[in-house]
């Protein structure tokens, strides 16, 4: 008894399958009237459904973010990587707002400056970690007036760091919360602008 891969075979010239030969009439026959060939990804598609696998598979869609037509395979690395409406946070306040937005925010955000403790120096958020790396530790002259201020700084230093630690993270959440409202509030301006000017 032969086995299958000892059949021998022919080729369907509907789908390019390959059938065995004694069959090849009966398939070709129900193969040409009930499939069709994607001309787009060149699978085989009940007729019935050829548009609904378009519709589903192939056809365009647009992103629910940005309303930006593209091909469906890309949309997900679209709103991951590139949409302008992904959300995206501030690497200063950690604020969440949409990717187009990032850039501008980020230059007042990081022009936002915070005391070093270690030197007592004011320092901008965008030259906060590179401050910390070569910050040596010596106060400001501005800021410390005579030696007697110094000594009592160095006797009290414990202290005032444990106060200012506490200061620094109600400082920070202020600082986030006031940024918050005050992208809120610039988006919802340049908005009505935007809607004005296009009235005019």
């Amino acid at each position: 008894m032969a086995t299958v891969s000892d059949e021998v075979t022919s080729t369907c010239t509907h789908c390019d399958r390959a059938i065995p030969a004694a069959n090849i009439a009966l398939h070709y026959a129900h193969c040409s009237r009930n499939l069709e060939k994607c001309t787009v990804c060149g699978d085989m598609i009940p007729k019935r459904n050829a548009e609904d696998h378009f519709l589903n598979t192939h056809a365009q869609v647009a992103c629910s973010m940005c309303r930006k037509m593209m091909d469906r395979d890309v949309l997900d690395i679209h709103k991951g990587e590139s949409c302008p409406q992904r959300i995206v946070t501030c690497e200063f306040c950690e604020f969440p707002l949409p990717a187009v937005d990032l850039a501008e925010h980020q230059e007042v955000c990081g022009n936002r400056t915070e005391l070093c403790h270690l030197c007592n120096r004011y320092v901008r958020l965008c030259e906060r970690f590179n401050h910390e790396a070569r910050c040596n530790g010596i106060p400001d002259n501005n800021t410390v007036g005579s030696s007697r201020d110094v000594r009592e700084a160095e006797r009290d230093e414990g202290a005032r760091r444990r106060r200012q630690n506490d200061f620094s993270k109600r400082h920070l959440l202020f600082t986030v919360a006031i940024t918050g409202i005050a992208v809120l509030f610039g988006s919802i301006l340049f908005q009505k602008r935007t809607e004005h000017s296009d009235l005019h």
